[in-house]
């Protein structure tokens, strides 16, 4: 039954998408990309920027250690 619904849309046994669907297709993944690329790079940035104060913070642990240890900071 289902096979015979599908025959009968396409009466002249043509096959795949029109130019019309492919261009609507392409049309919406566009504007997709429009949107998601800027977020995606805001979103790289604020990691980079989480990472930079991370490894700062690192250093300055490591440093308050070093002086513990021998009570004066590295050369």
């Amino acid at each position: 039954m289902l096979k015979q619904i599908r025959n009968h849309k396409r009466k002249n046994g043509e096959k795949g998408f029109t130019l019309v669907e492919l261009m609507i297709v392409v049309a919406i993944i566009g504007i997709l990309a429009a949107i998601a690329i800027p977020q995606f790079t805001k979103y790289r940035a604020r990691a980079n920027n989480s990472a930079a104060l991370s490894d700062a913070r690192n250093f300055r642990t490591d440093m308050e250690g070093y002086f513990a240890e021998w009570q004066h900071y590295p050369n």
